[in-house]
């Protein structure tokens, strides 16, 4: 019976559309296990890393069955890459940022591209806004401080300022850039 349901399992993600794991070695696709069920049950994923076969002879034995493939980190996408490739229609990037994938070549291919920009980007902007206020508020060189035990040395610690905006054309100027930032942030 377990038999039957493994051999239904392996038929039933021969129809699935393939998925290359595009990376550089170093890199891992790492995934907590009900993301990874998840993928799997609507995609067959390949890595040519996790496979015994060589890289290039593993992208010729699968290159006419590969849909899609999803970038990881840096990893460049070339034409050369492209060419072996034909009949992708999606790249698909885990990073915010394309300079590792030649637009021109997938776009001229018909091939999609996508990433993961929207995905980060109120993480950043709540990382952004933190880091702005340690460097006002000297927050990070006063643990530095303390946590040196330098207080015996140098006395007293220079504390931080807060940024105290004037209403001038300066000041109006800013206060216009910060709601739209804010604005912004919120947004997303």
């Amino acid at each position: 019976m377990a038999n039957e349901a493994n051999n239904h399992q392996q038929l039933s993600s021969e129809n699935l559309p393939v998925v290359l794991v595009h990376r550089l070695p170093a890199f891992k696709l790492l995934f907590n296990p009900s993301s990874r069920d998840r993928l799997l049950a609507h995609f067959h994923l390949l890595d040519p890393h996790d496979s015994p076969e060589p890289h290039d002879s593993f992208l010729s034995h699968h290159a006419h069955s590969i849909r899609a493939i999803i970038t990881i980190g840096p990893t460049p996408v070339t034409p050369e890459f492209l060419d072996r490739l034909p009949r992708l229609g999606l790249v698909a990037a885990t990073s915010a940022g394309l300079d590792h994938i030649d637009l021109p070549a997938c776009w001229s291919r018909g091939i999609a591209v996508t990433n993961a920009s929207l995905a980060f980007s109120e993480d950043v902007a709540d990382c952004a806004v933190g880091l702005l206020i340690d460097v006002l508020r000297t927050i990070s060189a006063a643990d530095r401080f303390v946590r040196g035990r330098l207080w015996p040395v140098k006395k007293e610690y220079p504390l931080g300022f807060k940024l105290t905006v004037h209403f001038s054309l300066l000041g109006y100027i800013f206060l216009i850039w910060f709601s739209e930032l804010t604005f912004a942030l919120l947004s997303y």
